[in-house]
């Protein structure tokens, strides 16, 4: 009907490439945008999207009071959608209440805990990793022994590999606790997870109806914990079926399996394998109900032209997405712009990054004179870039290049400098400039 109005639908949280796509769509859009997104102002808002601001996008009753201020209770909206990892659950909830399709939140649950998680697929009889819950991580006394000989702590809905650390002993584990206990880390129940070796396997996919409509198979250079204990960038690339058609043979059926065993039947997943060369052998690792983060929205769509985030909208909506899958002949893969922890002073544009070799797509997002900490998960970096090449072995030499040129000309003044150090420093920053001791005549 020509004078129909657009549907309605609610975002939970920002979301770059979920805005465009309703955006795209011609939906009647409203986006919930916590303080803290708010603050940091690096996703930009269209301006045809109506934004409520809360002070926290993943609380229940935060987003419940805006909609109320806003007049838009009852039947508002037509559908509601995130990719937010913390508002899933919360969202879930929103959705049954409002009478919206969406992930059941005793479905999400599944998702966000990783001992439930485990469970089930362990239940399903599919390989992964042994695990034990920790109650609270600030009190480990009771602990003498670890239930594994090399273990993985983590929170138990955690994110981004954020306070995720491998553990040999009691003593470290110990170790740790006091320090979660003096950051006051509010994060407290934790999980203990057998460590798992192995190359680390990534799958981005769309489901529909229970149906897997799309699947990018890939691997991270380095598995995320490797990555984020050596402070190397993280770095990813996604096969290509036909080269390596042997690795979604293998990858497919347990991929359909956990994703059965979880209960997930419509939209988005990220879901992590190990994979060990040696026997083929795969081990499920974790899975989200959302699309990956980094830059998995891009690299998918520049080897295979399938927008994730269109495909969650549509799903959203209950509409089912229509795939045009190219592959693109060529290797693609993301990767991190990282540095070490001090106060960012400068670094390269996008445009100049994106000028070098092989380099499709740049995204710088920590802004000239804000202060970057010690990377301690896979969330925190200065940007990303896309990068494509004829083979794997050029795309590894073209990712070091730009790591290479951009370490050169990055600007920071490190963390714990003593005065002294920090007065040779200016001799860097301001050649023949004066800042020292001087006398008079």
């Amino acid at each position: 009907m020509e004078n129909a109005s657009p549907p309605r639908i609610l975002i939970v949280g920002l979301d770059r490439y979920g805005m465009r796509a309703c955006v795209r769509l011609g939906l009647d859009t409203t986006v919930i945008c916590g303080a803290a997104s708010w603050d940091e102002g690096h996703i930009a808002i269209p301006d045809e999207v109506t934004v409520l601001r809360v002070d926290d996008h993943t609380s229940p009753e935060a987003v419940l009071m805006a909609l109320d201020r806003a007049g838009l209770t009852g039947r508002a909206f037509d559908a509601v959608y995130t990719t937010d990892e913390d508002s899933l659950v919360m969202v879930g909830l929103l959705a049954r209440h409002l009478g919206l399709p969406f992930t059941a939140p005793e479905v999400a649950v599944r998702f966000r805990d990783k001992s439930v998680q485990k469970r089930e697929i362990r239940a399903a009889g599919i390989a992964t990793a042994g695990a034990e819950v920790i109650e609270d991580v600030h009190d480990v006394a009771a602990i003498d022994r670890l239930p594994f000989e090399r273990a993985v702590l983590k929170p138990v809905a955690g994110a981004a590999t954020e306070r995720t650390s491998v553990v040999t002993s009691a003593a470290e584990l110990h170790r740790r606790s006091g320090e979660y206990r003096r950051q006051a880390t509010p994060q407290r129940t934790f999980v203990l997870e057998q460590f798992v070796r192995g190359e680390e396997w990534i799958a981005d996919g769309v489901l529909y109806e229970g149906e897997l409509l799309f699947c990018a198979l890939g691997r991270y250079g380095d598995p995320c914990l490797t990555a984020v204990d050596t402070g190397k960038p993280l770095h990813f690339r996604h096969f290509d079926p036909s080269v390596d058609g042997w690795a979604h043979d293998r990858a497919l059926p347990v991929i359909k399996a956990s994703l059965e065993a979880l209960g997930l039947r419509d939209g988005m997943f990220h879901l992590e394998l190990f994979h060990d060369p040696d026997t083929g052998t795969l081990t499920f690792g974790e899975c989200a109900a959302r699309r990956g983060g980094a830059l998995v929205q891009e690299v998918v769509q520049a080897k295979f032209n399938v927008d994730l985030a269109q495909c969650a909208v549509q799903v959203a909506l209950g509409r089912r997405p229509e795939l045009d899958v190219k592959i693109r002949p060529a290797v693609v893969g993301g990767a991190y712009l990282t540095a070490g922890a001090g106060l960012l002073l400068d670094c390269p544009s996008a445009a100049e990054i994106a000028a070098l070799p092989g380099v499709e797509f740049v995204r710088i997002e920590r802004p000239v004179g804000e202060y970057a900490p010690e990377v301690a998960g896979t969330g925190q970096r200065i940007g990303q870039f896309m990068v494509m090449a004829d083979s794997a072995e050029e795309l590894q030499d073209r990712f070091a290049e730009v790591w290479d040129w951009f370490r050169t000309r990055l600007v920071v003044v490190p963390d714990g400098l003593k005065g002294r150090e920090l007065r040779e420093l200016q001799h860097v920053l301001r050649p023949g400039a004066r800042f020292g001791d001087a006398l008079w005549q």
